[in-house]
């Protein structure tokens, strides 16, 4: 038995690193928004010709990006000799190795599933709320992330590695190398080095003025010792529900809705951080837009509701 879990970590990037961070961010904003119109110019060439190739699922789009990628209309460049005569050089994209190729892909998969959720919730296969179509992703409008898949390559070490090159707080990621980490990686370094566990890709994302990582873990089961035990056959005083609120923490009622506990001393995060919520949110409209200081405004106060989530969390 296995199961799924994940770790999560906060980097601590050089300048160089947070550059190169921001360019696979961007390379993933780029690939989705650059797969979106491939479907749409086929949809609408599907109109009138029928026997149009829509690029649908990820694998499809995956080969029709890395097809454009080396057209002219991905990247050319215009050589003009000695008599003045000009000749066109197709380069494709030109800053396509700058980056991993797997964000390139990561971000088609996404689209693809994008695409995939939007046909299931209007077919009605899909439950829950109606999913709109795809939409382009801006660079302002949206949390900047990328995916990094975990190779194995047989006789090389895997593509993520925790704690490598004698470094235990450092992640190293394909294309991009070790980076540190402000947390502790003791845990998942001896799942790994147990064989207990297996990285499956990493997830960076940039929030609160912080990059950080995700990695999506298949682990081996809990012991039994640290398992939820099985219910008694003897017990038969039925199961609650539990509400989670604002006034209260918790509230738990048995199917009568009797009330059988409840937790109202809970620490108030929200309300005891809202005097500096106040205060920074005045001086981040004290900013002129688009300026340094207020995108250093900004990342205050994101950092602020940050702290005041985790308080909330690990209480």
């Amino acid at each position: 038995m296995s199961r799924h879990t994940t770790f999560k970590f906060c980097l601590d990037p050089t300048v160089e690193q947070r550059e190169v961070l921001a360019r696979h961010a961007g390379a993933a904003r780029f690939a989705f928004n650059q797969c979106l119109p491939m479907v749409k110019t086929a949809l609408t060439q599907r109109k009138t010709h029928p026997d149009v190739d829509v690029p649908w699922t990820g694998f499809d789009l995956i080969n029709a990006f890395n097809a454009w990628k080396r057209t002219e209309a991905a990247g050319r460049v215009f050589i003009v000799d000695t008599d003045c005569v000009a000749e066109t050089v197709v380069t494709g994209l030109p800053w396509r190795r700058q980056v991993c190729q797997q964000v390139f892909e990561e971000a088609a998969v996404d689209c693809g599933r994008a695409l995939v959720a939007w046909a299931d919730s209007r077919s009605g296969n899909r439950k829950g709320r109606r999913v709109g179509f795809p939409r382009f992703k801006k660079k302002t409008g949206v949390v900047a992330s990328f995916r990094l898949r975990n190779k194995h390559p047989k006789g090389r070490p895997p593509a993520i590695r925790v704690g490598d090159r004698d470094r235990p707080r450092s992640i190293t990621l394909p294309g991009i190398g070790p980076i540190g980490v402000h947390d502790d990686t003791r845990r998942l370094r001896r799942m790994l080095a147990k064989n207990r566990a297996k990285i499956l890709f990493a997830t960076v994302t940039y929030h609160a003025g912080r990059w950080w990582l995700s990695l999506n873990v298949e682990a081996a089961d809990l012991h039994q010792g640290r398992q939820y035990r099985a219910r008694d056959v003897a017990d038969h005083g039925g199961w609650v529900g539990v509400d989670r609120g604002l006034s209260a923490f918790l509230v738990a009622a048995d199917a009568a809705g009797r009330e059988v506990a409840r937790i109202a001393d809970a620490p108030k995060a929200l309300a005891a951080g809202m005097k500096r919520q106040q205060r920074l949110a005045k001086s981040l409209s004290r900013k002129k837009e688009g300026s340094a200081n207020r995108r250093q405004a900004a990342a205050k106060l994101a950092r602020h509701h940050h702290r005041v989530a985790n308080v909330r969390r690990h209480f």
